[in-house]
């Protein structure tokens, strides 16, 4: 029975016990007075806890300065739990799914240690993300067998028209029933592996969130309806080049349908500037606002379990509320400079002492993925140059590599590399995980952007004029074009081994880095593939297992003109 006819029957009885009342019965009316606090409602009002991640991104482990990992994760888990029951409540732990890719000490053994850190702690159920499809789905299945929990998907189908996932689950929340429906984004079908999900149908999600929406109210077996959706959160639903996300879905389901969303995909923090669409200038130990759309509250806790979500509700008069909201730092610090300018690294909200047991069990995946680090993964037959003076200053065959391993992964028409990510060469010979970080350190991700023909031609007439020796030297493969150092133009002739046309839509790949601007590229709004640098070089070797070095020299698809140098544009001042 809705909150609307059970309010629609009370306001009827009243009304017929006043009508039959005589004036004396009236003089004794006494209104039962209508709870406006938990307080008021006393036994019952129903609170319950929420704790939430997302995007751990094979985080098991603390970074080098000692901040998140899983052991830390649970001991702060473990203490709001026993917090929450000692006042009568109960806690949910949700994620919101990309669990795998990211450190290579996880990549290497298929994100074993990161779920089973996530048994430990003991996760009621995560969203299924678009990195739970980086592998075979043989792996996916193996990961789903290790899970204590479900991984929940509505809108993952089969080819033969079943779910991949469960849709959802009820769990029993000090005594409220409580419904929680996975959602994963539609982009997964564009930068997923194509060999691993040509099988697979990835469905509209607010399409499928409202069939399962209905299908619970028509069984009657929730009070409260939550998602854990892995599809990123845009702020006032301006997804640019992103499939729709949260504050879309929120918005175009009922009101009150949908209680809360617990999130991920876009790895940031959701705290809202009150009673606006915009983000708030979030630092970490900050008080944060979760956005609220249509009657839903949305929440997200950054990535890498830097943050635990907590969400302190009420339920009583047939509402929830939402207390209290916090993203809580996990070992997280920052630099204090005294008087004299000495600098010193301090927690930012109190150090949490990791769980000793997860610690230790952890420890021996950590040392054994470190092990791995040095396992040969490919070999190449010459050099691959990464020298600064040289990836700086002109198209080398490892700067072209890593540009064509970054466009081969998501199937884009032409690769952009900055040279300034290219930070070492590899020798002839045998080539290990190692090597690849000593490449690229910096953990960027790959981005994909999709353009008009002339578009492209406005975005290479910046990129591909930079100045050699700079850092935004970009290297570029799958065009072939004319780029005129002192017009800052480009002339067009093939793309992806077609003919150009400025109205054909072409993609292309760039470092997050640069997307956001970095190095003085222009700024896109493309799709964040999620897809780490290093990680897709390590694929990249192992997929071929023997480099031809000199299949990846220039070839003189690019060509400069009106500059002092035929390497790059080199324009002199007079």
């Amino acid at each position: 029975m809705t909150n609307m006819l059970i309010k629609g029957l009370v306001a009827t009885a009243v009304l017929t016990a006043l009508t039959g009342c005589s004036n004396d019965d009236e003089t004794h009316l006494v209104e039962t007075p209508v709870a406006t606090t938990c307080a008021e409602a006393g036994a019952d009002c129903k609170t319950f806890t929420v704790l939430h991640t997302n995007d751990n991104h094979g985080r098991f482990w603390e970074n080098s300065d000692g901040e998140y990992g899983m052991a830390a994760r649970k001991a702060l888990i473990d203490q709001i739990r026993a917090e929450v029951s000692s006042n009568g409540g109960e806690t949910l732990v949700l994620s919101g799914g990309d669990i795998n890719t990211g450190v290579p000490e996880s990549d290497l053994q298929d994100a074993l240690p990161d779920f089973i850190g996530m048994n430990e702690i003991a996760y009621d159920a995560m969203a299924v993300g678009n990195h739970e499809f980086d592998n075979p789905l043989a792996v996916l299945d193996s990961q789903r067998s290790v899970a204590n929990f479900p991984m929940l998907a509505a809108n993952i189908y089969r080819a033969d028209g079943t779910r991949y996932f469960d849709a959802y689950k009820v769990f029993d929340v000090n005594g409220l029933r409580v419904a929680v429906i996975g959602l994963t984004t539609e982009d997964t079908a564009k930068i997923g592996n194509p060999e691993y999900i040509s099988d697979i149908t990835f469905t509209d999600p607010t399409t499928e969130a409202a069939k399962v929406i209905a299908e619970i109210k028509e069984a009657g077996t929730a009070d409260i309806i939550f998602a854990a959706t892995h599809m990123g959160h845009y702020a006032d639903g301006e997804n640019g080049s992103n499939a729709p996300g949260d504050v879309a879905l929120a918005r175009a389901l009922t009101e009150g349908d949908l209680s809360a969303i617990i999130g991920g995909h876009s790895q940031n923090p959701v705290c809202m500037e009150p009673d606006t669409n915009a983000y708030a200038d979030f630092e970490p130990g900050d008080d944060c606002a979760p956005d609220m759309q249509n009657g839903t509250y949305i929440m997200q806790a950054h990535e890498w379990g830097k943050y635990v979500g907590r969400a302190d509700f009420e339920y009583f008069n047939g509402e929830l509320q939402l207390a209290s909201y916090q993203l809580i730092p996990v070992n997280l610090k920052t630099t204090v400079t005294d008087a004299d300018g000495n600098e010193t690294e301090e927690f930012v909200a109190g150090e949490i002492t990791p769980d000793a047991d997860l610690e230790e069990l952890l420890s021996y995946y950590q040392e054994r993925g470190q092990g791995q680090l040095d396992e040969v993964i490919a070999t190449t037959d010459a050099l691959l140059d990464g020298e600064r003076a040289n990836v700086r200053n002109m198209q080398t065959n490892l700067g072209r590599l890593i540009a064509e391993a970054q466009r081969t992964k998501v199937g884009a028409d032409i690769g952009v590399m900055n040279s300034g990510g290219v930070r070492a060469s590899i020798e002839a010979g045998d080539i290990t995980y190692r090597d690849v970080l000593t490449v690229q350190p910096f953990g960027n991700t790959v981005t994909l952007m999709t353009m008009t023909g002339a578009e492209v031609t406005e975005y290479l007439n910046t990129v591909a004029s930079f100045q050699r020796g700079a850092g935004a030297y970009a290297q570029i493969t799958g065009v072939k074009m004319t780029v005129d150092c002192t017009a800052q133009t480009v002339a067009i002739s093939e793309i992806n081994g077609k003919d150009y046309s400025a109205t054909d839509s072409y993609s292309f790949t760039v470092p997050s880095f640069n997307a956001a601007g970095g190095d003085g590229y222009p700024v896109l709004d493309p799709i964040q593939t999620g897809y780490v640098d290093a990680e897709v070089l390590y694929t990249f070797f192992q997929e071929k297992a023997s480099i031809v070095a000199a299949d990846y020299a220039p070839v003189g698809d690019i060509v400069y003109e009106n500059s002092d140098s035929p390497l790059g544009c080199t324009i002199t001042a007079n």
